[in-house]
C-alpha cells in the first residue's frame, strides 16, 4: 500500500536578496546580542568544532553525537577553532550552512548570528556561507566520517525517537565528483534503488545494507562503517547485508520501500565558470569585472572590496581601508551576485585584508 506521493516543495532560499543582512536590523542584533547570547559561552576558547542549529530564531547547541548530520530543512552554524604551527594564538573559521529546504527566517538568522559570533570573537574568524550539496572542501574536512543529509528538520517537529518506534529511513551511499562518499536520506521508494550504489534501510532495531551489483568497495565499506556506528549507539540492533545479485524483490527490504516519488530533475547545479576578479561598486551595489582567467594578490587594492570567483567557490576580499558600508556588506554583495548570475549554490568565504586563508591562497595560485 503506497504511503502517498513524496514531493518536497522546491526551495527558494536562493531567491532572497538578503536585504536585511548588513542593515540597521542586523547592526542592532549584532551589537546587542554578541555578549549576551548564551550559545556563545565558551565558544572558540579551545581548539575543536562547535555546531549550533537555528530553531525559531534561536541558536541551540547541536548534540556532539550528531556532528556531521544535517537536516535539509534547517540552517546551522559551525565553528572550527585551531592553532597554526607552534603559535599559541587561536584561529577560527565560522560557517553558516543552509539546508535545501531551510526557510528564509532560518538562514537569515544563521547569517546574522554568524556575524554576531564573529564579533564575539573579536573579528578574528574567517566567515563562510555553505549550501547543501555544494559544501566547500574545508567544510567537508571537519567530518572525516562524511556528511549525512537527513530529511526534515526542527520546523517539521522532528524529535529523536527510540529505535523501536522508528518508521524507517533509507540512506543512499554514493560518490561525488571528487570521489568522496556522500550519505543522504532519500524517500523510501524502490524506484530509487540503483545497482551502482549502496543503501541502508534503518528500521530501528533491524538494519539492512543493500549492496548494488556494481557498487564500489569504498561505498560498501562506508556503509558497513555507518551500520557499525548505529549498532554501537543502539546496542540491541541487528544488521543484515544484502547483495543486489541475489536479493529477491519480495524481500522485506523492498517491501518496506513503497513510497512514490517525484523524479523531476532539479534545475540547479554547477556550470563551467571562468575565473573572475570583480570590484564591488558601493554606489550602485553592482560588480565590475576587473580581470578574467587569472588574478593575483597585487590586483587587490586596500580601499576596495573584491569578489574573486573560481569554478567551485567565491571569495569576498575586504580591503583594510574599505568604507564601513563596504566592510559590512561584503557577504550580501556576494550572495546577490551569485543569485543574479544563476549560481547561488557556490560556497562563499569572506576574508579581511591581513587574515590568513589557505583556500584563498590556493585560488590565487591556481
Amino acid at each position: 500500500m503506497s504511503r502517498g506521493l513524496v514531493k518536497s516543495k522546491k526551495y527558494d532560499w536562493k531567491d532572497s536578496n538578503m536585504a536585511l543582512f548588513g542593515s540597521e536590523t542586523e547592526k542592532q542584533v549584532k551589537k546587542a546580542s554578541a555578549l549576551t547570547e548564551p550559545a556563545w559561552k565558551g565558544a572558540g576558547s579551545a581548539p575543536g568544532i562547535r555546531i549550533w542549529r537555528i530553531e525559531k530564531f534561536e541558536v541551540k547547541d547541536w548534540p556532539k553525537e550528531d556532528y556531521g548530520e544535517f537536516y535539509n530543512g534547517d540552517s546551522y552554524i559551525v565553528l572550527n577553532t585551531y592553532k597554526e604551527g607552534t603559535s599559541q594564538s587561536l584561529c577560527h573559521d565560522v560557517h553558516f550552512w543552509i539546508g535545501k529546504y531551510s526557510s528564509q527566517d532560518e538562514y537569515g538568522t544563521a547569517a546574522y548570528k554568524t556575524v554576531e559570533l564573529d564579533t564575539y570573537l573579536d573579528d578574528v574568524p574567517v566567515q563562510h556561507r555553505e549550501v547543501q550539496d555544494y559544501e566547500s572542501d574545508l567544510f567537508k574536512s571537519y567530518f572525516p566520517q562524511g556528511i549525512t543529509l537527513m530529511e526534515g528538520g526542527c520546523a517539521t517537529g522532528f524529535r529523536h525517537v527510540p529505535p523501536e518506534q522508528y518508521q524507517g529511513r533509507l540512506f543512499h551511499f554514493g560518490r561525488d565528483k571528487t570521489g568522496n562518499v556522500i550519505v543522504k536520506e532519500i524517500p523510501q521508494a524502490a524506484s530509487l534503488i540503483s545497482e551502482g550504489d549502496v543503501y541502508i534501510l534503518d528500521l530501528g532495531l533491524k538494519i539492512y545494507q543493500y549492496n548494488g551489483q556494481s557498487s564500489s568497495p569504498i561505498e560498501r565499506a562506508k556503509a558497513m562503517e555507518y551500520v557499525g556506528e548505529l549498532k554501537r549507539v543502539r546496542g540491541s540492533a541487528s544488521s543484515f547485508v544484502l547483495e543486489g545479485a541475489t536479493t529477491s524483490r519480495s524481500h522485506e527490504f523492498f517491501q518496506k520501500l513503497d513510497q512514490e516519488v517525484d523524479d523531476s530533475p532539479d534545475d540547479d547545479g554547477p556550470g563551467a565558470d571562468k575565473k573572475k576578479l570583480l570590484r564591488v561598486n558601493t554606489d550602485t551595489a553592482k560588480t565590475e569585472v576587473v580581470k578574467e582567467g587569472s588574478f593575483a594578490r597585487s590586483d587587490l587594492k586596500s580601499d576596495d572590496v573584491f569578489i574573486c570567483e573560481t569554478d567551485k567557490e567565491l571569495f569576498v576580499w575586504i580591503g583594510i581601508k574599505a568604507s564601513p558600508a563596504e566592510k559590512k556588506n561584503g557577504l550580501p554583495y556576494a550572495h546577490n551576485y551569485l543569485r543574479s548570475s544563476g549560481r547561488p549554490w557556490k560556497s562563499i568565504t569572506v576574508i579581511r585584508e591581513g587574515q590568513k586563508s589557505a583556500q584563498f591562497d590556493a585560488a590565487l595560485a591556481a
